[in-house]
């Protein structure tokens, strides 16, 4: 089965503790959960699904993990709807503060092209997260590039580039993108170096950017800006 290779890359089941080799069935929440991180470690989804479900409301916190590991199963199956509905019920259960879930429910929303509703998602993201969680930043700034809205944009990638992480390389070049369409050449361009300089060179889209910033640097002033290309975010694991 093909992955969603989107989503997958951004999240990563929640894991939990007390997992031993020698258990065959679980005996708790967290060994359920672990048993079917195993399953959806090898593309065994529906195995994954039987174990996250065995997990019980009174379980509390492993509960609403289970939840959100369901709509993760989900969303590998193609049932988008199916995770969008389980994303809901993991914020729900945790009283809206669930940043990777509230994150995934926006990824999922943006994939039915309900986009003011994926907004949403990512602020609550945000909020949840005290504006911590910054790839939620990250694809805010890719929703208002595509609506042409290049300040909201930038705005959106430099709240992102105040936290470390793995989206570090593409929010500069996403950031060096919108100031290009601002008219900003200067200030792309050393947003497309910074990108290179942090993945030790290996940024194609980057490199393309800034060749072409360079290039419209020493055009004539009536030269149209050419497409510049932006990026996928990069998500780091955890919780």
């Amino acid at each position: 089965m093909i992955k969603r290779s989107f989503l997958s890359a951004l999240l990563l089941l929640v894991s939990s503790l007390g997992f031993t080799a020698a258990q065959t069935r679980p005996s708790d929440a967290h060994s359920a959960i672990n048993l079917g991180n195993k399953s959806f470690a090898q593309a065994d989804y529906e195995s994954a699904l039987r174990e996250y479900r065995s997990v019980p409301p009174s379980a509390g916190e492993s509960y609403a993990q289970a939840l959100y590991n369901i709509g993760v199963c989900y969303y590998e199956l193609w049932r988008t709807s199916e995770a969008i509905d389980f994303y809901r019920k993991a914020i729900e259960t945790r009283n809206g503060r669930y940043p990777r879930a509230s994150y995934a429910l926006g990824v999922a929303l943006e994939n039915q092209k309900r986009i003011a509703e994926a907004r949403d998602a990512y602020q609550q993201s945000i909020i949840a997260s005290n504006g911590e969680y910054a790839v939620a930043h990250c694809r805010l700034g890719l929703l208002a590039a595509a609506e042409g809205d290049y300040l909201a944009a930038a705005t959106s990638f430099r709240k992102a580039l105040s936290h470390s992480g793995a989206h570090i390389p593409s929010s500069h070049n996403n950031l060096g993108v919108v100031l290009a369409h601002l008219g900003r050449l200067a200030d792309a361009r050393r947003e497309f170096e910074i990108a290179l300089r942090e993945t030790g060179g290996n940024f194609e889209d980057a490199a393309y950017n800034l060749k072409l910033c360079r290039s419209l640097m020493t055009a004539p002033i009536a030269t149209q800006v050419a497409i510049f290309r932006g990026s996928e975010i990069v998500e780091e694991a955890g919780q």
